[in-house]
């Protein structure tokens, strides 16, 4: 396994950490996601840490905290031997203070974190969202309370935006709150959006990228082709709506490099997929999740080699799609593009 800095931190993560979506299973989304349980969870968190996958991620809204019971419960008495990941901030209930980043929500969200996990710290804390009724120098205080408490080690954020991200950083320097070393992050074949502002931000400002949903919300497993039904399996029948939308013939236009490329290769769709991934600016981990022992060890197949730089560019270029304004004018302008070269594809 490659380990990678997180960010500009000194922490030390594994390229591929594993998500814990599919861990208990309740409910309309997370039960299409996987339904797997202590005993099960156990064999793959085996699996996970013979291959080096040290790091596990999760949130309190994942099958309402029964994914972290389920993840405190497999890794008990190895808790030295993983990095514990979670995030909170969406919403946990009907009450007014069932969601947002308020200092008393951020409070409650770790001590339950804490709990439900069986451990006496977090290693990687994440906001889920960002909480525009909630003062960034609120949120960034409490979390500097629960770090020199020892109860959080390092924190992050997950699905902000540029200019929310940015602010964010910019208050914690003026206080000397802790910076945000990590962005969990939507980034696939799928979806390059991260590409045009998260991604030159992070590299700036020494913000990791983790990945989650590396294979497009189950789109790139390699079961999905043009001209076929979904598979019975696929849990598209259930929670496309919740995910990014992908048109279907940008999919397929996708799937058919990939696979000339799995054909070249001997690897799997889903394994390039990956690799890709594991090739771009500022990405310090891909999460990858699995209902079972073969997607898992399928999946740390991505792992110990690269695509050719040829075989790059196919999929940049299969992959690639029109930019939003502004950036759209530094692809096509030269003017625009000599004072900023594109940093990916």
């Amino acid at each position: 396994m490659e380990y990678r800095r997180l960010g500009a931190s000194g922490l030390k993560v594994p390229a591929l950490s594993f998500g814990a979506g599919t861990f208990a299973g309740r409910g309309e989304l997370f039960g299409a996601w996987g339904d797997t349980d202590v005993r099960q969870a156990r064999r793959l968190v085996d699996i996970c840490l013979e291959a080096g996958v040290t790091m596990f991620d999760s949130a309190d809204v994942y099958s309402d905290g029964a994914s972290e019971k389920v993840l405190g419960a497999a890794i008990k008495g190895r808790r030295d031997d993983v990095l514990l990941s979670t995030k909170a901030g969406l919403p946990m209930g009907e009450g007014p203070g069932d969601a947002g980043t308020s200092r008393t929500r951020l409070i409650k969200a770790v001590e339950d974190a804490l709990r439900r996990l069986g451990t006496d710290r977090i290693d990687l804390f994440q906001l889920h969202a960002f909480d525009s009724g909630t003062p960034v120098e609120e949120a960034l205080s409490a979390l500097d309370d629960l770090v020199r408490s020892g109860k959080l080690r390092y924190v992050g954020v997950s699905n902000f935006s540029g200019w929310q991200l940015m602010k964010s950083l910019a208050v914690a320097e003026r206080y000397g709150h802790p910076r945000y070393i990590a962005h969990q992050v939507y980034y696939s074949l799928m979806g390059r959006d991260y590409e045009w502002e998260l991604m030159p931000l992070g590299l700036d400002q020494g913000v990791g990228a983790l990945v989650w949903s590396p294979l497009g919300w189950g789109r790139l497993t390699g079961k999905i082709r043009r001209g076929r039904p979904l598979p019975a399996q696929s849990r598209l029948h259930r929670t496309a709506s919740y995910g990014p939308p992908v048109e279907d013939e940008h999919l397929f236009a996708v799937v058919d490099v990939l696979d000339e490329i799995a054909d070249e290769t001997g690897k799997t769709v889903p394994q390039i997929a990956l690799n890709w991934l594991l090739g771009r600016p500022s990405v310090s981990s891909v999460i990858i999740g699995a209902r079972d022992e073969e997607q898992l060890r399928d999946n740390l197949g991505a792992i110990g080699w690269a695509l050719a730089p040829e075989q790059v560019a196919r999929l940049d270029s299969a992959s690639l799609r029109a930019a939003p304004y502004p950036y759209h004018l530094y692809r096509r302008q030269e003017g625009f593009a000599r004072l900023n070269p594109p940093i990916a594809g």
